[in-house]
């Protein structure tokens, strides 16, 4: 399959239309690569190491062509491009050693097998709706019933033996026998959604990124909020699109081994 086919087909599940307006979705760097055969590494985040990490696969005989990210390389528009700034080093070697950058963002938030769908799957959802709906059944964030219901002491036990985040957070609550029978999942930064969750009726909401006051604002709306963390919320979306495109034909896809969480925590040991 021709990266311009693999872009097509995306371009045609999730629209980069859907985008959020302060977003920016579709190719950031396309150094004259669409008619090459798909080569594709999948990232989280496109960092000079995924970079490295393509250019490595390539001396080693894997002549990886695209890395394909959920977040954007490019935010804001680009005033310079100067040696020494990471993105100035991302054209300058993704056009030496012809790899591309394409990015799927807010599109692919709310695509079925996106990001809050995944968080579902994971965690086995059942009569799974968007929190939010959008278009055709689809939206932001997932919400759908535990079969069967578990304590919350059992509900964080899974979050953290299916998605292994280094740190998880989650409201004030001392009876860790309460009941949950509702959950409401939003990959990435998710608590501006905590009124959205509320009227859904959920007892729970997994999501990341929450700040002090906002889980005062869940515990005080009867939501327990619960924080795996940016990185741990949206990986599994990211393993989930290589098995995508290898079903697809594509000759080669592998998610990258060097996404970096970016965040480190302290324990004395």
């Amino acid at each position: 399959m021709k990266i311009i086919d693999l872009i097509t087909w995306f371009e045609n599940w999730a629209p980069p239309s859907w985008q959020e307006s302060w977003d920016n979705c579709g190719w950031q760097i396309e150094p004259v690569i669409l008619d090459e055969p798909a080569r594709v590494l999948v990232c989280l985040t496109p960092t000079l190491t995924v970079m490295q990490e393509a250019i490595s696969l390539r001396d080693n005989g894997i002549p990886v062509n695209l890395i394909f990210a959920h977040h954007p390389l490019i935010f804001s528009p680009l005033k310079s491009l100067q040696s020494g700034n990471p993105i100035a080093e991302m054209v300058r070697l993704a056009y030496t050693h012809k790899i591309g950058v394409y990015t799927a963002h807010t599109n692919f938030d709310r695509v079925n097998d996106g990001t809050a769908d995944m968080l579902a799957q994971i965690l086995q959802l059942k009569q799974v709706t968007p929190i939010t709906p959008s278009q055709d059944g689809l939206g932001y964030g997932r919400v759908g019933y535990l079969e069967p219901s578990l304590t919350l002491k059992d509900l964080l036990t899974e979050i953290q033996t299916r998605l292994s985040p280094p740190n998880l957070i989650f409201s004030p609550e001392s009876n860790l026998d309460i009941t949950i029978d509702k959950v409401a999942v939003l990959g990435g930064s998710g608590a501006s959604f905590i009124s959205a969750v509320v009227k859904t009726g959920a007892k729970a909401y997994l999501t990341s990124d929450c700040k002090f006051h906002q889980f005062q604002e869940a515990r005080d709306r009867g939501i327990i909020l619960i924080d795996a963390g940016h990185y741990a919320t949206e990986r599994p979306a990211c393993d989930r699109l290589v098995q995508k495109f290898r079903d697809l034909g594509v000759e080669w896809a592998q998610l990258s081994q060097k996404d970096e969480d970016f965040r480190q925590f302290f324990q004395i040991t």
